[in-house]
């Protein structure tokens, strides 16, 4: 790691201008470091294994005591094994009963040769201090926006045509205060969309630091887990009001949990009761 301790709200700018896709040489003269204690904090973020959104739902004092713990990789063979032990373990030692002591004997037993019961668990606390935190999301105001479409649509009889139309429903929530926004759209398609996240910044008096879809082919071209591809015209569309796009990652409930209430809140008191009538 780099030897100056950089503040922490910087480090967030520079992790999220990354996770943009902007390179090297722009990210060092927009953040003001030098090339070297960038690749640090990039070489730390591939450590940790750390997603966009990992990063900003991480409080100050968490991302600083993740990156100056994080320099920990086995440096030899025998290291390397033990590193593999404690993920094949990961689970078991969880389980009530279950702890380092007995881990320790079973590997001295099978292998007399490996690390005393002092260094296994100086590795092993190593090793902890890697994993992801579990922790309590602590929303700020003005900080996420999450969208989100609900699974069934909504029709609606044309007066001159007699024709039924199908609308979809999308559904926005802010992160702080709940203050939601739903609205009937033609289409998921990239132009509904943009100009439904449009309608709810209008409502909502503002613009959030992110906002954060649930991965939809209208925001995200391509997703992943640490370098998602964003659609070319929902990224402009956050240039232009100046905010950061986060996708939620796949198989990850935490990551969307407050649009998925907000979508189950409209499906019992705006879809169920238009339905039944």
């Amino acid at each position: 790691m780099a030897n100056k301790r950089i503040d922490m709200s910087k480090l967030k700018y520079i992790l999220r201008l990354y996770f943009q896709g902007r390179n090297k040489l722009q990210i060092s003269l927009n953040g003001g470091i030098s090339r070297n204690t960038l690749k640090s904090y990039l070489k730390t973020l591939n450590e940790l294994q750390l997603s966009a959104l990992d990063i900003e739902e991480l409080s100050d004092k968490e991302l600083e005591e993740l990156f100056a713990k994080s320099s920990i990789k086995p440096l030899n063979v025998k290291a390397q094994a033990l590193h593999e032990l404690f993920i094949k373990n990961e689970k078991r030692m969880k389980k009530i009963g279950m702890t380092r002591s007995i881990l320790w004997e079973e590997y001295i037993k099978a292998d007399p040769t490996g690390y005393q019961k002092t260094q296994f668990n100086e590795y092993f606390n190593k090793w902890l201090m890697q994993q992801r935190p579990s922790m309590r999301i602590e929303h700020k105001a003005g900080d996420k926006m999450y969208i989100d479409f609900t699974g069934d649509k909504l029709k609606y009889i044309d007066r001159q045509s007699g024709e039924v139309v199908y609308v979809e429903v999308f559904v926005a929530i802010l992160g702080a205060s709940q203050l939601a926004y739903v609205e009937a759209v033609g289409s998921q398609q990239k132009e509904d969309f943009v100009t439904a996240c449009e309608s709810a910044l209008h409502y909502y008096g503002g613009v959030p630091a992110a906002l954060v879809p649930d991965n939809l082919k209208s925001a995200v071209k391509k997703s992943s887990k640490y370098e998602p591809s964003i659609n070319e015209t929902f990224s402009e569309f956050a240039e232009h009001y100046g905010f950061t796009v986060l996708p939620t990652r796949a198989y990850k409930p935490k990551d969307k949990a407050h649009v998925e209430n907000m979508v189950k809140i409209t499906y019992s008191q705006i879809i169920t009761r238009i339905q039944e009538k």
